[in-house]
């Protein structure tokens, strides 16, 4: 015990540090996000932003983390090629938040990514597939499938389901995420006893597809994939539909978005697409989800599977967060890459020693204007 003429300041001192640490475990933690909150991928990047608001809402509204609340910092890429560097930055350095989440384009997300490993700031991408992004390194973690995974998921798709023996490709030759999904779409399809007999390239942006769709249906296919985005598959469709061209018409998750049926109208009727979850999913976690996010942004939108992804990449970055016990990045990044089993809203999610996540696929198709559910997709490999 300190002497009695000290006790006065001893006293004062204690009451300064807990004071202090009270004031510290109410300041908040610090969140970046950056997404494509506008330019020509919006619709996927405003669903994901939609989805990350409101976990962050739903988790501050029961007690935040370690009982301080979540803050959320967003930048927007604009849809941009160099966007994503100068949003990443910012959010870093002059923001100091202790994660990152985003980007949804594998290409941003490739910009992003190696800013936060330099820094040593982890990074949980909600929908960005091209095995490259967690290549960049120990502190980047994405809670989606792998292109590895969901190229032969709809090559399987293709050959099972749908029958189909030659396939034609349309690939954009400008888009990280598009060329190496094709890749491993091709390599299934030669695997399981199909052949490619056309493929056909594009650029980001393009409005006019009828060169590359007459060569595709010269060369008699049964069926095309578009390992593409929304915007361009719309249009594609479209104008295949337009040519004549009757055969199935598929894509991947970037088709998932309410613009390709507002684009497409009556054309898209019957495509199919690859996705991470369905809001039809009886599970509880799924419908407590849907029932939320339309309470949140209007009974008028369904939650599609960005939404739900960027739900799911706050919840596993929390939960990261109490496991560690601390808001540190190193911290954080450790109990990352510790998740097992982690019960989320597109399935059950472990992070492998990769740092991507193991979960099954869903096929949805577009029925009366709406997504809806197909089959479920699981990692098996395709009968020769």
């Amino acid at each position: 015990m300190p002497p009695s003429f000290l006790r006065p300041l001893f006293c004062s001192l204690a009451a300064a540090a807990l004071i202090a640490t009270a004031r510290a475990e109410a300041e908040p933690i610090k969140i970046g996000e950056y997404a494509s909150l506008t330019g020509k991928e919006a619709s996927l990047g405003q669903s994901s932003h939609q989805g990350t608001v409101l976990a962050v809402e739903t988790i501050n509204a029961a007690g935040g983390v370690l009982g301080r609340p979540l803050q959320l910092i967003t930048e927007d890429t604009q849809s941009k090629a160099g966007e994503s560097g100068t949003a990443v930055r910012k959010l870093i350095s002059r923001d100091k938040v202790v994660a990152i989440l985003g980007e949804v384009a594998s290409s941003r997300s490739l910009e992003g990514a190696p800013i936060c490993q330099r820094l040593k700031v982890p990074m949980v991408t909600p929908a960005s597939t091209n095995p490259k992004v967690t290549e960049t390194g120990d502190y980047i973690f994405r809670v989606c499938f792998i292109d590895p995974f969901q190229g032969p998921v709809m090559a399987k798709f293709a050959l099972e389901t749908l029958k189909a023996k030659r396939l034609g490709l349309m690939v954009s030759a400008s888009s990280a995420y598009s060329v190496g999904l094709a890749k491993y779409f091709k390599e299934a399809i030669v695997a399981g006893g199909g052949t490619i007999v056309a493929e056909q390239r594009y650029q980001e942006g393009d409005k006019d597809f009828k060169a590359q769709l007459t060569a595709i249906r010269a060369a008699g296919v049964d069926a095309i994939f578009n390992p593409g985005y929304y915007n361009e598959g719309a249009l594609m469709v479209k104008q295949a539909r337009d040519l004549g061209i009757t055969v199935p018409m598929f894509g991947a998750d970037s088709w998932e978005a309410e613009a390709l049926i507002e684009l497409g109208g009556k054309a898209v009727e019957g495509v199919f697409l690859c996705s991470h979850y369905t809001p039809t999913d009886p599970a509880p976690r799924v419908q407590d989800f849907v029932r939320a996010y339309r309470q949140r942004w209007g009974a008028g939108y369904a939650p599609d599977s960005n939404a739900s992804l960027g739900y799911d990449s706050v919840l596993v970055l929390a939960d990261a967060i109490r496991r560690a016990g601390s808001a540190e990045p190193k911290a954080i990044r450790d109990a990352l890459a510790q998740t097992r089993n982690f019960e989320a809203v597109t399935g059950t999610i472990t992070i492998d020693k990769n740092r991507d996540a193991s979960k099954s696929a869903v096929v949805i198709t577009v029925k009366h204007g709406q997504f809806q559910y197909v089959q479920t997709m699981e990692r098996a490999p395709l009968a020769p």
